[in-house]
Order: structure tokens, then sequence, then C-alpha cells
């Protein structure tokens, strides 16, 4: 390997790794569910778990500790019988909350025409002689 090609592909790993990290954390299918979900103010579990169609009751337990580990959402346990548990947004995850808010906008914009190219792609790929 070139010294060039050394040093690219170190200052990839340092400047690319931690930004990867966190968006692999609050980008996945269950955590932008939470965030949108928890972002209308205080909600309990039963109340996530009907919001975000799919999820089982142990991925949104861990997602639910995933997020409020990395300081986006605050767990409240109230002293009742049984516990009164809810979940809000911190007010990192409320930024983060509107730049999801503007990425879900763009794709409900353009979603027809990315089905659009998927088609046309998937066309002229059937057609392509296979050079593989």
């Amino acid at each position: 390997m070139s010294r060039s090609h050394t040093r690219v592909a170190e200052a990839v790993r340092d400047e690319a790794c931690p930004v990867t990290e966190v968006l692999d954390r609050v980008a996945g299918k269950w955590s932008i569910g939470i965030l949108i979900a928890a972002a209308h103010g205080p909600v309990r579990f039963t109340e996530l778990e009907r919001a975000i169609n799919g999820i089982s009751r142990r991925m949104l337990t861990l997602n639910l500790r995933r997020l409020e580990r990395d300081g986006l959402l605050i767990r409240t346990v109230y002293p009742t019988v049984p516990p009164k548990v809810e979940y809000n947004l911190t007010p990192m995850a409320r930024e983060l909350h509107a730049s999801l808010t503007g990425l879900v906008g763009w794709a409900e914009r353009h979603w027809s025409t990315i089905a659009e190219a998927r088609a046309a792609y998937d066309t002229a790929a059937e057609q392509r002689p296979d050079t593989d």
C-alpha cells in the first residue's frame, strides 16, 4: 500500500469512525421511530409499542436503553403501583429530531422519484449482458 493511501485510510478511520458509530445508532430502523414518537412529549412504553409498527417488546426495550445510554432519552420512573415509566427527548435529541424531520420530509418528497430510478436501473440491468 502506498504512503498516501495509508494516510487517506487513517484519516477516514479517524474522522469517520466516531460519526459512523453515532449515525449507526441513531439512524437505525427502530431508533428513528422511537425518537419521532417521543418527540410529542412524555410517552410511555406501551404507547411507543403501539406507535412503532412491527417492533417487538424486546427490541423496544433494547433500543430505549441504548438511546438513554447515549443521552438521547430521559427515562422517568414514578413510584406508583404499578410503576409508571415515561420517556422524553433530551435537548440533544430534540435537535436531532429537527434533522430527522427534514430527512423524513425529503424522503416523502422524493420516494416516487427514487422508485422510478430503481425501476429504470433494474430494467437496464436486465438488458445488459452479464459481465461479472
